[in-house]
Order: C-alpha cells, then structure tokens, then sequence
C-alpha cells in the first residue's frame, strides 16, 4: 500500500506476493504465488524460473482473465534470429505455463530456406550429438517476464521462451542463453553491457493478388517474392512530407510498439526509397535484445495488416541506392556503482583505456564477427565505399564511413561506441554476443588501440568480408569466438551458414542470364 495525499492506494507491484514476515504467517519477500496444482510440472520440477518470473506468470494470469485473452503465442528464436513456436488455446495456456511446451529439436539444425542441414535421423544427427538424434523433442519454458498482449491481433498473447532438453539441461544452440552467459562472464569481470539499437528497414506496396502458384517454396528452394512497389522516392533524408505520406504506417506503428512497450525513441525517413529507420532507447543489453525480436515481428505484422511488406533484408531489390543497416550503439558501465567506464578521464582523450582496450578488440576480431553481425549473403553487398556503411576494418571519431563510430568524450556519460557493419536482420543475441566477445578479449589482453582514421574509404586497413563464405572461414579460424561459444556451437552455426551460400553459389541468377546467355 502507498500513502499519498493522506489517501491509501494499491500499489500493482506488491500484489504478487506476501511481504510480511514468515514469522507473521507470510511469506516473507520470495513468497512464490503458485497454485498447488503447477507444483511438480517441468518447470517447477527443474528450478527454471526465478521469484520474479513466477510473480509475473500470476500477474500473467490475471491479465488473461481480465482482458479475455483467448490464445497465446509461445516463441523461441532460432538461429537467424526469426520467431518459432506454436498458438496456445486459453484452455491449455496454464498447463503450457506450468510445463513448457515441446517443438522438433531440428529446427535448429535448417538454415533459412527450411532446409536441414544436418542428418538428424542418423546417430547424432551428424553432430556427434545423440540428443538431437530422430528429431526428438525440445521444451520450450516460457519466460513470464517477456509477456505482452498483441495489440493487432484480437484476444491474442505473445510470450518468449528459453531452450531445455526434456531433462532440464540447457540447450547448447539457444542463442539467448549464448548471450546470457557472456553477460554472466562480464558481470565477473566487474561490468554490465548497454546497448542501444538503431534499425533501418524497407517497406514497400504489397501485390494484392494472392499468393500464386511461383510464391510457393520448399526446403532449399524459396519461392518467388510477391511484387512490390515502392513507397517513397527516396534521395531525400529525413523530408518531413515524404513520411507523411506512410503516416497511416506511423501512426500504426507508433501505436503497436508503444502498446508493446517497447522503448521506441524515433521513427524516420532514411535516404533510400522506401526506407524507414527506427531508433530504440538504450538498456541493458539482454533486454535489448529480447525487444529487438519482438520489434521486427510487431512491424513485419503490423504493416502487412495496412497491405505494407516491411523487410529487414539489407539490400532487397528496388533499393540499390542505399542499403539497410542495424548500428549498434554499445557501453560498459561498472558492476558495482552503475558509473559509465568510456567516458575519458582527466577531461582528456576520446576514449577511457577500458573502452580503448575494449574497441581494439572489437576491431581484431571483426572479420569473425561479421559471420554473426551480417549472417546473410545479401547484407555483403552492403560493404560498398561511400556508402554510409563501410568495407573495412577502422574506427573513427564520430566518423559515419568507419566500421566503428567513437561517439561522445571528456564529460559525457552517454561516451559509446557504435558498429556500423551490422545488417538489421541479424540474430540480436549473437550479434551482441559477437561484441562482448571481442570486447572483452581486447581488455583480458590489453590490446593497444590503433590510430582513428580520417578516410574510412582511402586508408590501408583490412578489409571487412565480401562473403558470408568468407566471414565463416574467419569465424572457424578465430580460437577466441570457439572458447567462448564451444567448439559444437562454432561447427554447428558455420555448417548452416555455409549451407546458404553453398546454395546461393549454385544458383544461376539473372545477372549471369543478362550476362552471358546472349554473349557466348
């Protein structure tokens, strides 16, 4: 209860739980609000969830009943950072709740097109790996936490949830626990990560033809896209009436993500045609992640209810003129007092010696990293000179050409650094992950870092991947990223990854058509 203008009011946060003293018949400050008959189900069973996330399964429950939620959606993320998982009638919600729900375990063994890249009815599917033989199963435990009513879709709830074995072990492939436990390993050496996220994407005028019979794909072999028209012309940044012509898509957009609250900051018109950006408040970096998912699905949903296609892909066809990226904005700050650790000391220097330290780590480790921070063999064709995204290894001070952008200095608590060489399809707990690998490696090591640039396009620095082959070569040969991740988890992501672009090498495009058909 709170006390205010001399009146008693019900603070929500408390109602989960009995605060008073087990000596006074309570509960004490961990009291968890379960029901006698979730006790012994999976999740209880195995000690998967934390006092806070039983309080938010019983505020969950209340939800449902007040609202008169009919279905929820229970989704895991896979390997490409896309949303897995099946819609859960209210009926059967609080057994899902109370014991998980199963999916095939090979859906993490498929690359992007559904194919599967592992022979999962052979003794260890191919990866030495007997649990992921024949299929079998994996529970799928919902994080209560994550809960959200979809403000798009009629009596319907989303909820995320984690990877086990049917044992309660983790699962070695689920990314968000890959990118908690480097965070776990930060936290020991004394930091916590922020991250702030700015998403450009496209969104084009879907052909309302239904889909027809070219549309329609199979495992290896996609179908075609439906036909898309362009929505702005493009060539004009940040033009006031340009966005107000999609503000029909603003407006929906602006209501979905903030129903969804997630910490949208801006929604603008970027220099492309039909490119949009979005920019996300800074946090912590594990809930930045969880809220890049849900925002890229909320948009994809949300504008194809408006007749919109909204796509992540980098460089979709239409769009030559500029490309999309996913710049992340990255800090440490101290475990313990909460104080930013870049911010120069002294009034003195772009950059602390820990973020220093960190950024050279970043930059050795690049060439691996893109493997993670552009998974795909379109964003490559983002890495152009002159560009706003760069094709090479450099930092520099508040330079928008280089790999990495120092941004802030003497004074400023917000001193960051921001990636630029991410695409913004890419899986949001690697790519993080990928950083906080580098970065701490640069300050185990006390890598020196080298000088900024001033011609991001002109200098002799290496050169960023012009392939996902190549990407995954430096990823397989990097012994940093395999300690890290384990060795299974460093096979496992560049097998499927060299499965796409084994895949899109044999394919005869319409390039090589246009090309050679007439000539030879």
């Amino acid at each position: 209860m709170l006390e205010d203008a001399g009146q008693l009011t019900f603070d929500p946060s408390l109602r989960n739980q009995d605060r008073r003293d087990v000596a006074e018949a309570g509960g004490g400050q961990n009291a968890r609000p379960m029901l006698a008959k979730d006790r012994g189900g999976f999740i209880d069973r195995h000690d998967l969830w934390t006092d806070a996330q039983y309080a938010a399964s019983a505020q969950m429950r209340r939800v449902m009943d007040e609202i008169g939620l009919e279905m929820v959606r229970f989704a895991f993320v896979d390997q490409h950072g896309l949303l897995r998982g099946k819609t859960i009638t209210r009926s059967n919600v609080a057994s899902a709740m109370r014991s998980g729900v199963t999916a095939p375990s090979s859906l993490l063994l498929k690359d992007t097109s559904g194919k599967s890249v592992f022979p999962v009815f052979t003794e260890g599917a191919g990866l030495g790996l007997e649990r992921f033989s024949g299929a079998g199963d994996i529970v799928l435990v919902p994080d209560p936490t994550t809960f959200r009513v979809l403000p798009w879709a009629p009596r319907t709830g989303w909820i995320l949830c984690d990877l086990r074995f049917p044992d309660g072990s983790e699962v070695a492939f689920s990314t968000r626990d890959l990118l908690r436990r480097s965070l776990k390993k930060l936290e020991h050496a004394g930091y916590r990560m922020t991250v702030g996220a700015e998403l450009e994407f496209h969104v084009f005028r879907a052909d309302e033809a239904p889909f027809a019979a070219e549309n329609i794909g199979r495992p290896g072999a996609p179908g075609h896209p439906r036909t898309m028209h362009p929505t702005t012309p493009g060539a004009q940044l940040l033009h006031e009436e340009a966005l107000d012509g999609l503000d029909d898509l603003v407006q929906a957009l602006y209501r979905g993500l903030t129903a969804l609250d997630l910490p949208l900051r801006s929604l603008e018109l970027e220099f492309g045609p039909s490119q949009l950006e979005l920019t996300m408040d800074a946090a912590d970096a594990a809930l930045t992640a969880d809220a890049v998912v849900l925002c890229r699905s909320a948009v994809r949903q949300i504008s194809r209810r408006l007749g919109y296609e909204a796509t992540f892909m980098s460089r979709p066809q239409g769009a030559e003129t500029a490309s999309t990226g996913w710049h992340l904005h990255q800090s440490l700050t101290s475990a313990v007092s909460g104080e930013p650790v870049f911010v120069p000391p002294n009034g003195t220097g772009t950059l602390s010696p820990v973020a220093e330290n960190y950024l050279e780590g970043i930059l050795t480790h690049a060439r691996a990293a893109a493997a993670f921070s552009t998974p795909t063999v379109n964003g490559y064709k983002r890495y152009q000179a002159y560009s706003l995204a760069p094709d090479r290894v450099a930092w520099g001070i508040d330079n928008k050409g280089a790999m990495v952008r120092a941004v802030g200095g003497p004074g400023d608590p917000a001193t960051r650094l921001e990636n630029r060489s991410g695409e913004p399809s890419a899986n949001p707990y690697l790519y993080i992950a990928s950083q906080l690998v580098s970065g701490m490696d640069g300050l185990e090591r006390n890598l020196e870092l080298r000088a900024p640039t001033g011609n991001p396009y002109e200098n002799e620095a290496p050169r960023l991947p012009r392939s996902l082959g190549e990407a995954v070569d430096a990823l397989e040969q990097d012994e940093v990223f395999a300690e890290a991740f384990g060795a299974d988890v460093i096979s496992w992501y560049s097998a499927i990854k060299r499965s796409e672009f084994d895949r899109y090498l044999m394919h005869v495009s319409d390039w090589e058509q246009r090309e050679y058909l007439g000539m030879f």
